[in-house]
Parts: structure tokens; sequence; C-alpha cells
């Protein structure tokens, strides 16, 4: 071996350190290095998540315990009972009649709602007309009245057709409540949607009906999913309008029927009872959220941006 080859030997042996410190140093420098903001904002989202989920984690450990245990402190009862549950289902609540009525109206209203708000979206966001922005802001403007104010004038109409404790007499007033949140919804989302889709199916031969069940209905149906949750939602949370209009235990709604529940003496509070009913009706719309969270945020988002 030579003197030459001695020396290259000895400067590829050095080259390969520090091409390795080298790639080491890119790598480091690759990966960011979490400081205090990160934390912090990791930070700010558990307190919002626990500010949230406290109240219901409460009601559900309280519809857990047994009557005697109902004030006690603890984070987990016990021991653990179900006995609030079976007093909601006993019979003399009429809760699981509740529950149907709840059904009954908060689903009607979110089928007339959609009917309603699908050709009016339709109209407002793809037909042009003098005033059609003034019209939007008048459907909307009539749901930013608050519900006790509309209570009185429809409690003397609904008595003189002879609505009090009917269906209607809830579905009704939800309906004007539940028409604007869904025209609003249905309209950003549709003026979102290429015109050019439309255009090209009447040029295929199609009507602007058929136009609009075969091609722009189907585009549009994550916005209706998501108008139908947020209406279905809104209408089963719905109480001051149930609670002035029906006074037969056997329209009456969930929300109301709660409300009315007695102790076993007249100055006795059932917590136990109406933690349990809470539950029960809460976790339906929970787990309805949760199953369709990306249809909702989809439906959300989907009108944002063209």
């Amino acid at each position: 071996m030579t003197l030459s080859d001695l020396r290259n030997a000895a400067a590829d042996s050095g080259a390969a350190p520090q091409a390795t410190d080298a790639a080491v140093g890119r790598s480091a420098k690759a990966k960011p290095k979490r400081t205090w903001r990160s934390y912090s904002v990791y930070l700010g989202l558990a307190l919002i998540f626990a500010y949230c989920l406290a109240p219901f984690y409460w009601m559900l450990v309280s519809s857990l315990r047994r009557t005697a245990d109902i004030f006690d402190n603890t984070l987990l009862p016990a021991p653990f009972s179900l006995e609030n549950y079976a007093k909601v289902f006993d019979g003399s609540t009429m809760f699981g009649q509740a529950l149907l009525n709840s059904l009954v109206v908060a689903g009607t209203t979110t089928v007339f709602a959609l009917l309603l708000g699908v050709f009016a979206a339709y109209a407002i966001s793809r037909l042009n007309f003098r005033f059609k922005s003034l019209i939007l802001g008048v459907i909307i403007a009539t749901s930013m009245f608050p519900g006790i104010s509309v209570v009185v004038p429809l409690l003397r109409l609904f008595t003189d057709l002879g609505w009090i404790n009917t269906y209607q007499a809830m579905i009704v007033p939800s309906l004007s409540f539940a028409i604007p949140l869904a025209v609003w919804n249905l309209t950003t989302f549709m003026k979102a949607l290429p015109f050019d889709l439309e255009e090209a199916a009447m040029i295929d031969g199609c009507t602007k009906w058929q136009a609009f069940r075969r091609v722009l209905l189907p585009l549009a149906a994550p916005g209706v999913f998501t108008t139908a949750i947020l209406t279905f939602i809104h209408s089963w949370n719905e109480f001051i309008i149930a609670l002035s209009m029906i006074n037969d235990p056997k329209i009456q709604t969930a929300t109301v029927a709660i409300s009315k529940f007695t102790g076993a003496t007249e100055f006795q509070a059932p917590f136990g009872e109406q933690m349990a009913a809470g539950v029960i009706v809460t976790v339906p719309l929970v787990i309805m959220v949760l199953v369709f969270q990306r249809r909702i945020v989809e439906g959300l988002t989907a009108g944002a941006s063209k």
C-alpha cells in the first residue's frame, strides 16, 4: 500500500463521521420543539372539555346514586344503584309515552322543515328575482324572537282553533324556528354548488325539476343531513311552547314530563329521577352526534368555499 492509499483511507474514515453528524443535525432541526405555548393550547382545550362535560358527568353520577345518597359529593357513586331509572319507567310518570311524543314532534318538525327549507333555499340560491337578500334577511329575523315572546299570542290563537293539547300546537311553533335555520344552512350550501352541473344536465335533456332532483339534491345531501340533525336536536329540546300548550300528560313531551316529576311527598324534589330522565333524554342525541360527526362537519364546512 502506497502513501497515497493511506491518505485516501484516512480521509474516507474522517468523512463518514462528519456525514453522520450532519444527518443527525438535520434530523434534529426537522423535529419541532414543543414550547410552553403548545402545552398551553392543550391545557386550554382540556379545561374547555372538562367545563363542557362536567355537568353531564355529574348528572350521570347522580342518576346512579341511591335516593338516600343523592347529596353525596363523591366523584363516583358508592354503591351503584339503578333505582332512579326503575322509578322513571315505573308507569306513574308516563315517561315512555313522553319520549314517544318527543320523537313524533321532533321528527315531524324536521321533515316539514327540510321539505320547505330545500325548496326555499333552491329558489334563493339559484333563481334571480328582486329583493332576494331582503327576503332571506326577513326569514332569519323571524327566528330571533325568543320563544317566550310568542307564547301568549299563540296560546290565544290555538285556544280559538281548538289546538290545545294537540301535536300541532307544538309542531307549528317549532317550525317557525326550524325553517329559518334550514333555509339559512341550505342556502349557504347550495350557493357553493357550481351552476355548470345543473346547466349540463339541462343541455342533456333534463328539465329544471329533473336537474334539481337528480343532480343538485344528491350533491346537497351533506348539507341536508346536517340541517336535519340540527333541526331535530332543536325540536327535541324545545320546552317553553310544549309546557304552555299541553296540559294532558298523554301528549306532553319528555322535557315537560321531567319538569313535572314529583317526589314521595309534596315538598320532596325527586332529583335522582330527574337526573336519570335527563340522561335518558340526552344520550340518544350524544350518540347521534358522535356517530354522524363527520357528516355534520362536512355539511357545515362544505358551503364555506367553492
